[in-house]
């Protein structure tokens, strides 16, 4: 699903990932299915542990032991990379699909210079003629705004402070001209200015290359700041995709509405406070039956406890995978926006009480409907 016109360079279709340990399997990513047009940037967003980053390893053949690609197809061109061979992965790996990691410390090799790790990257693939291997080294260092870059290149990872790494790891990743480029988390531990400067140079690098961008984050501000369209992903399956106007104006899943309110907002009176969201992510091993939201949802029905919703079309390239939606709520809490920070829903109830427990008893947000708990 994507509002774009020109044929999408990746299709994920019914993607599921886990993870087999000793405790039981991990369902990392559920039935994630996707599309990606060239030349498009798409966010990807969720609290940690959601599916965003295994999708990506998945996408890439990178998914670590003990986990596993069970299902799905990842379509690159045509061509489904889950039946390729892993030689020929390696080829499409870096050359034409390639991955910033979210530590770039971590991700360089500290032995080796900073000039040597970008010109590895084109001599490992050939797609660069080795005569233009150096100038082209230096020429992205230039790109990425690594001032001095002549000098900088003799240097080591250690030399670098924590956004010119993340350059580095931003030329490394654009240096075979890729068509599509995932970045994991290329912001975190970097300070707003920096931040400010690497989300300018991704949208420069969209806008001069035409590169396709899949962005990873938890950072929803990243997000406004960047994509034209956005996936929400909660316990490993997408629950709400659209464009940016439509996730950030009209969230339509309570968790993607929830996200929003625990966001700081300019046009927020300054007496309302952030509301967090109660609980913790399910247990992937053991998920609670219907929906994966439901032990946190403020909203939730009695079918969200036994029935899991799909994905349903909610507006003009919209879709949500939620019994109730935000228009309903709003409607029932009587509210006008998502600034309306009124706590409750008319349609909220609890999970099903066992028979021993009497009553209907709870501390706040635990899914009370107002009139029950006024007739406590």
């Amino acid at each position: 699903m994507t509002g774009f016109v020109s044929d999408p360079v990746l299709e994920v279709r019914e993607l599921s990932t886990s993870f087999f340990t000793d405790d039981g399997e991990v369902k990392a990513v559920r039935d994630v299915s996707f599309d990606l047009a060239a030349g498009e940037t798409l966010g990807i967003v969720g609290e940690s542990g959601c599916g965003k980053s295994v999708t990506a390893l998945s996408i890439l053949g990178l998914v670590p032991r003990p986990g596993r690609v069970v299902a799905g197809e990842i379509l690159f061109k045509g061509r489904d990379l889950l039946s390729i061979g892993r030689e020929e992965l390696r080829q499409i790996r870096g050359r034409d699909i390639a991955m910033i990691f979210q530590d770039p410390l971590s991700s360089l090799n500290p032995v080796h210079r900073i000039g040597f790790q970008v010109e590895e990257a084109m001599r490992a693939h050939d797609k660069v003629a080795p005569s233009e291997v150096r100038p082209r080294a230096l020429d992205l260092l230039r790109r990425v705004q690594v001032p001095d870059a002549s000098r900088r290149m003799r240097n080591y990872p250690h030399q670098f402070s924590g956004g010119m790494r993340q350059r580095v790891m931003i030329a490394m990743g654009l240096s075979n001209r890729p068509e599509i480029l995932i970045a994991d988390e290329p912001t975190t531990a970097l300070d707003v200015t920096v931040q400010a400067q690497i989300l300018q140079l991704l949208r420069d690098l969209n806008r001069d290359l035409g590169t396709s961008i899949i962005l990873i984050t938890h950072n929803l501000g990243v997000v406004a700041g960047l994509c034209k369209r956005v996936i929400v992903m909660y316990a490993g399956e997408i629950v709400e995709e659209g464009s940016t106007e439509q996730i950030f104006d009209s969230p339509q899943h309570p968790y993607t509405w929830a996200l929003l309110r625990s966001l700081p907002r300019v046009d927020a009176d300054r007496h309302e406070r952030l509301r967090s969201i109660e609980g913790l992510p399910p247990d992937l091993i053991a998920p609670p039956q219907g929906c994966k939201f439901n032990p946190r949802c403020p909203f939730r029905l009695e079918r969200c406890f036994s029935e899991d919703p799909e994905l349903e079309p909610v507006g003009d390239g919209h879709v949500a995978a939620c019994w109730v939606t935000m228009k309903r709520a709003y409607a029932e809490m009587g509210a006008g926006s998502l600034v309306d920070t009124r706590p409750g829903a008319a349609s909220g109830v609890r999970p099903p009480i066992a028979p021993e427990t009497p009553g209907l008893s709870g501390a706040d947000g635990h899914g009370l409907a107002p009139e029950a708990q006024d007739r406590d």
